[in-house]
């Protein structure tokens, strides 16, 4: 049997379930270029699946990891990075010729960062990979079309980037009611947003959140809030916000959320939109802008449909004021039914497979 090589650098718990997905079909090894113990330090949980670590040395976006690895005649297709810091990348595509070897590139195919901007041109050098590569993965089928406009002879495979245990989540009830749940925990607003994501920068408009906060009724909007981090702002003077840190237990999210009715991210909305949609509760964030940033999982966000997007605090004020129980419902409904529809894990490790087998 042909043997996979991929690179990676750690393997998140998010992601477990994934990369399980493929070693039921192919024969994988799987190389990580970062120390567990760094990837704990930045809250990162760890996945339970057996990984290599690989000799590497990194200087800000620069990596240099050992070639000799991927040269080894075991490995017939390599599935590196799609990052345009990373120079031993660089060394393995121009360098085709010799070790004969089919190379896939994974990544976003944009920066978060520079996002308008890539949208409407692409970066050069990650045009460069794209051009040296077999197949390409993207996240999400906005940059697949993106890609295929510039290399329509390639294959480009949008993967739809979910989580391990997305199936469980679309599929949870609770066996107790929200009502009896709210008063075990002793939250009384009759509606009630959920936060649930690392505090681990400023993009996630941490101060919007705040202001958010404290201009909703507090006797009418609570806030759940899940999550850790440098970043996170002190929550202990509002009598509505009630705040659980970082949470490891199924069973404490699986009630949290079950409380909640939206979700809500003001900004750098990435994987963690998946979880709030399986769960069917849509998503309250702001447009993408110069100020507000998005990571490429906002692409499964359709303002009325699964998510409210709004431009400004006002409008998100003014429209939450006056929601109806009746229009969440329906905004919860679609919330999941997206999710079944185009975010399951067997959906997005057949996309994977399809492209390996293939090729």
């Amino acid at each position: 049997m042909n043997k996979l090589a991929i690179l990676q650098p750690i393997v998140p718990h998010y992601r477990e379930e994934f990369f399980r997905g493929l070693k039921k079909d192919l024969d994988i090894d799987i190389y990580c270029y970062v120390e567990k113990k760094k990837a704990n330090k930045n809250n990162f949980k760890i996945g339970n699946i057996r990984e290599k670590n690989i000799k590497n040395i990194t200087y800000g976006p620069w990596l240099l990891y050992n070639p000799l690895v991927f040269f080894s005649k075991k490995y017939n297709h390599l599935v590196l990075m799609w990052h345009f810091g990373h120079i031993t990348t660089w060394f393995l595509l121009v360098t085709k010729f010799l070790h004969k070897k089919k190379i896939t590139i994974w990544g976003q195919g944009i920066s978060v960062k520079r996002y308008l901007k890539e949208e409407k041109n692409v970066s050069l050098f990650l045009k460069k990979m794209a051009s040296m590569a077999d197949t390409i993965w993207v996240y999400t089928e906005k940059e697949k079309k993106q890609w295929e406009n510039i290399f329509p002879n390639k294959e480009i495979v949008a993967l739809n980037n979910t989580i391990s245990g997305i199936e469980k989540i679309v599929a949870y009830k609770s066996e107790k009611p929200k009502k009896i749940l709210k008063t075990e925990y002793k939250i009384t607003q009759p509606i009630c947003f959920i936060f649930c994501a690392r505090f681990n920068n400023e993009y996630r408009r941490q101060d919007l959140l705040l202001q958010i906060i404290k201009t909703l009724d507090n006797q009418k909007f609570g806030f759940i809030i899940i999550g850790d981090g440098e970043a996170k702002p002190d929550f202990s003077s509002y009598a509505n916000v009630y705040d659980y840190g970082a949470v490891y237990s199924d069973a404490l999210k699986q009630d949290l959320f079950t409380i909640s009715d939206l979700y809500i991210q003001p900004g750098w909305v990435g994987l963690s939109v998946v979880e709030a949609l399986g769960y069917g509760k849509p998503v309250v964030t702001f447009k993408r802008s110069e100020t507000v940033l998005q990571c490429v999982e906002y692409n499964f966000l359709i303002d009325c449909y699964n998510a409210f997007v709004f431009s400004d605090i006002d409008v998100l004020v003014s429209k939450i004021k006056h929601i109806k129980h009746k229009e969440l419902e329906v905004y919860q409904s679609n919330s999941k039914d997206y999710v079944i529809q185009n975010l399951m894990m067997s959906n997005m490790v057949g996309k994977a497979l399809s492209t390996i087998k293939k090729n």
